[in-house]
């Protein structure tokens, strides 16, 4: 062989070597790059939504600043609500009896009560039920104060009640005896939470007799679908009884349960 021969299968022999070189470097690359890949995953699958600190702050979704009144389900679904809550005594039962009845509620807290009774909250978020804003004080001339005063009033509830449920979001606002006001609607949407009406009141902190409050439900259940009670400020055994006669009778009336809508007018 010349030497040009030589030279020429010198060339070959550096370059097969090269590319033998190159392919176990690309293949120890690719090895690495999976390696890596699915140890992120299995990081991923390890590590739940948001950081160690608490649950995954998520945006507030953007609700109308109208008061809301009908059911998410739509047809002849009833929304179930529960103010001035929560109570040592009233709301367990309360929630006894919607568990029996396969029944979901929204409950309408005041800030202070959440806080004091966290492990109350906590069950009315663990029992699929929906949580509601019900202000600081329950100032039923709310419409009345100053537009800080409100702002105030709704904020504060709201992280209280979701201090308390552990970060569950309050999807709601019901202002004490109807009190909205244009602000008032305004500041509780721009917080998530979708201002929440009601079409049968039944009147239960007047104490009118467990027959009057089935009665009522019965009688204006034609106005539509959310109905009012309450499982504090008072003695509510009443109303403990009534639900025990209401529920049963919507659903064999054809009046499944639902919750007030929160993204539609």
């Amino acid at each position: 062989m010349g030497l040009k021969g030589k030279y020429t299968a010198h060339i070959a022999v550096v370059a097969s070597a090269v590319a033998i070189g190159l392919a176990s470097w690309g293949a120890a690359a690719l090895t690495d790059t999976e390696a890596e890949a699915r140890a992120g995953e299995r990081q991923e699958q390890r590590v739940p939504a948001g950081d160690a600190k608490g649950p995954a702050q998520v945006p507030p979704v953007k609700v109308p600043q109208s008061i809301a009144h009908a059911a998410e389900a739509g047809g002849t679904s009833v929304n179930i609500t529960i103010d001035d809550g929560p109570d040592p005594r009233w709301t367990p039962q309360v929630l006894d009896i919607l568990k029996e009845n396969d029944v979901k509620a929204v409950f309408c807290m005041v800030g202070p009560r959440a806080k004091e009774f966290p492990e109350l909250v906590k069950r009315v978020v663990a029992e699929g039920h929906r949580l509601c804003d019900h202000t600081v004080s329950h100032d039923t001339t709310m419409d009345k104060k100053p537009v800080d005063y409100q702002k105030q009033q709704i904020l504060d509830a709201k992280r209280m009640i979701e201090e308390a449920a552990g970060g569950a979001k309050v999807e709601y606002y019901r202002a004490p005896g109807g009190a909205f006001t244009p602000n008032s609607r305004r500041i509780a949407a721009e917080a998530g939470m979708r201002p929440l009406g009601w079409n049968v009141d039944t009147k239960d902190f007047e104490l009118p007799g467990t027959g009057a409050i089935v009665n009522t439900v019965k009688q204006e259940l034609s106005n539509g679908p959310t109905i009012l009670f309450h499982d504090g400020g008072g003695d509510r055994a009443q109303t403990v009884a009534a639900l025990k006669q209401v529920l049963p009778w919507l659903k064999e009336q054809g009046h499944p349960t639902s919750f007030p809508v929160r993204t539609t007018p």
